[in-house]
């Protein structure tokens, strides 16, 4: 595989001919083998094979895919750029084969007026990258929680929803508000499910290895009274104003995700996403066990599976790794189509901030170049089929950002800009800080190896990375 101009990122792809490879078209509801063909940055034919023409291909090579829509990354720019900024953030994101990042409103300042958004694009467009970046305005004025922001102008100047992640909207008041009048424009509220008054100093999932380690419990219940306040306003609201949208972001409980699945058969206008840490990894990762949450039990020392130093840092997050059975729960509802989209919830820290003591540690993990590995585990052990995983990346977050990227509903749609992910589930590749384009480090996944290298990423028939010797 080779385009015209290896390496020249940001080069219109002039032709690209893949032959033989794994296609999976979410849009269409179709994987199989192909022939795909790129020409001057547009996907010119998609070629399904059929009978002694396909016979060798399959799904454990290489697979072409459209392009990963993240609904959740931190790129700390403008105000915290030691730790990333919108360049290396767009960089890392193609790395991880996404073509569309939204980025979140806890900058410094907020992204809480027109003008830092200007200021946001313009760093963009100065990147180079072809990497779609969007964003959410603050639900609050500084996201202090205490008054609204101005969001009918954050509206028109065209942020995708509004949000004051990093921290839940704490007062009912405003979040009743800011649904109403984000629903007369047709955009989403994105909630951080958490009642704080019940994790205040909280350190860990509130369970045995919490306990074991010494460290202060965060109760499921916190995230789950969370959302059903969310989701009694939004009833209230959805009455008076039927455009009216929440989305709950990073969901971590089974008892979370089981509210999301009654309103949304009682109708609500509620969608969800999860993270692959939530999915794949569980609280026992903290004790310094090193095996996915599907093989994990409630008990890492009787088991024996400690193989790393316990209290890494890397591993303190927001919400915190829960236990096996919520990780779970995280997976079926990802299955059964609760969970409508994986977002990455890519958080990068500087070192200052993350090698500390764990219960000093910043919140968060260096997620968007992971992504596509962990989820490949799960594909890998069979717990999740490489189709719903490509869905749960492309075409669920496109149906929660609406009209307002350039994506609309992703698939292989011949005449179309080329956004496409090209990777290799035969080729493992290992996660270390010079691998990784982000500049936040701090992945608790360093030293291991993942599924799936990715070896080429098209955002808007343009090269956005291209692997090393490909």
């Amino acid at each position: 595989m080779a385009v015209e101009a290896p390496g020249d990122l940001g080069r219109i792809v002039a032709e690209l001919d893949l032959s033989r490879v794994w296609a999976v078209d979410p849009a269409a509801g179709r994987e199989g083998s192909a022939d795909v063909i790129v020409r001057d940055g547009r996907l010119e034919t998609v070629t399904w094979l059929e009978g002694q023409d396909a016979d060798g291909v399959d799904a454990r090579g290489v697979v072409v895919a459209p392009g990963f829509i993240d609904l959740h990354v931190h790129l700390r720019e403008p105000g915290n750029e030691d730790a990333e900024t919108i360049a290396s953030g767009l960089a890392a994101a193609a790395h991880g084969g996404f073509t569309t990042v939204c980025a979140m409103p806890n900058t410094d300042p907020a992204l809480d007026e027109p003008g830092v958004l200007a200021r946001i694009r313009g760093v963009a467009a100065a990147s180079d990258s072809p990497v779609e970046l969007l964003a959410y305005g603050a639900v609050s004025a500084g996201r202090s929680g205490e008054q609204l922001a101005a969001l009918g102008e954050l509206g028109d100047a065209g942020v995708v929803g509004f949000s004051d992640d990093g921290a839940p909207v704490r007062s009912p008041q405003i979040l009743r508000n800011a649904m109403a009048y984000a629903g007369m424009a047709g955009l989403p509220i994105v909630d951080h499910a958490e009642d704080a008054s019940a994790t205040e100093g909280a350190e860990a999932n509130d369970g045995f290895v919490a306990t074991v380690l010494g460290l202060r419990g965060w109760p499921a219940s916190a995230e789950v009274s969370a959302v059903a306040r969310d989701l009694a306003i939004l009833e209230d609201v959805v009455r008076d104003v039927p455009g009216a949208r929440l989305h709950l972001t990073h969901l971590s409980t089974a008892g979370a995700l089981d509210l999301v699945r009654l309103a949304k058969a009682a109708g609500l206008p509620v969608t969800c996403d999860v993270t692959p840490h939530h999915l794949a990894l569980s609280d026992e990762w903290i004790a310094g066990a090193r095996r996915w949450a599907w093989d994990a039990s409630t008990d890492p020392w009787a088991d024996g599976a400690l193989e790393a130093p316990p209290y890494d840092p890397s591993l303190r997050v927001n919400p915190p790794l829960r236990s096996p059975a919520d990780a779970a729960a995280v997976l079926a509802a990802l299955l059964d189509g609760t969970a409508d989209a994986v977002a990455t919830d890519h958080a990068p820290h500087t070192e200052v901030d993350k090698a500390v003591e764990f219960g000093l540690a910043a919140n968060g993990i260096s997620g968007i170049e992971t992504a596509l590995g962990l989820l490949l585990a799960a594909v890998d052990a069979g717990r999740l089929p490489l189709a719903r995983a490509i869905a749960a990346l492309t075409v669920g977050p496109a149906a929660v950002l609406g009209s307002r990227s350039r994506r609309g509903r992703p698939g292989l749609s011949e005449g179309s800009p080329a956004d496409l992910v090209v990777f290799d589930r035969a080729d493992a590749w290992t996660v270390s800080a010079a691998a990784l384009r982000s500049r936040g480090r701090n992945s608790p996944l360093l030293g291991r190896s993942l599924p799936g290298r990715v070896l080429l990423t098209i955002a808007d028939g343009r090269i956005a990375f291209e692997a090393p010797g490909d």
